[in-house]
């Protein structure tokens, strides 16, 4: 996944695409040339693993397009995960999980998810699933902000792991 800064001027809806394909590949780019030993490795004050962020944000794409938007069913790894017994089981499981795997994993839902924004016409289409709290619905731009904002937050971990692992720093 190519890392490209996002332009300083367009349309809305090719900035906000633009500025989450920026934040996907900045997880790709700290986690390149690490070992599955690495990618497992947490530090002193947090269980929190690069492995770890890699499944739980092929989760949050997927949870957030395919099945929140687009209103489909889990497919797998999260069809058959034990979430009722364990909530973060994409935490815990990316322990024993190939880190070739997990990138992987994520670029493909990724890719799913650039697939589901293509097929919509605007940003303030709607979510097929409705919100568990308040009973609405959400718009696309909506979910694609929320995206932004959840990437580019768990990049700021992976900026500290990456450091703890190899001393390896910067964007």
């Amino acid at each position: 996944m190519q890392r490209i800064d996002p332009a300083f001027i367009s349309d809305e809806r090719s900035m906000v695409c633009e500025f989450l394909d920026y934040q996907r590949a900045t997880l790709i780019l700290k986690v390149e040339g690490l070992s599955n030993e690495q990618l497992r490795r947490s530090t002193s004050s947090s269980s929190m693993t690069l492995a770890g962020l890699l499944k739980h944000l092929a989760l949050v794409e997927d949870r957030w397009f395919q099945e929140r938007f687009l209103g489909r069913d889990p497919i797998e790894p999260w069809r058959s995960a034990p979430f009722d017994s364990d909530p973060d089981w994409e935490w815990h499981s990316s322990a024993s999980d190939d880190s070739g795997d997990l990138i992987s994993l994520y670029e493909a839902a990724c890719a799913r998810s650039r697939l589901a924004l293509s097929a919509a016409t605007s940003l303030d289409d709607e979510s097929l699933a409705l919100d568990s709290c308040s009973g609405t619905r959400f718009s696309l731009r909506w979910i694609m902000l929320h995206l932004i904002e959840e990437t580019a937050r768990h990049n700021g971990h992976a900026d500290l792991l990456r450091e703890s692992i190899d001393g390896s720093t910067g964007e």
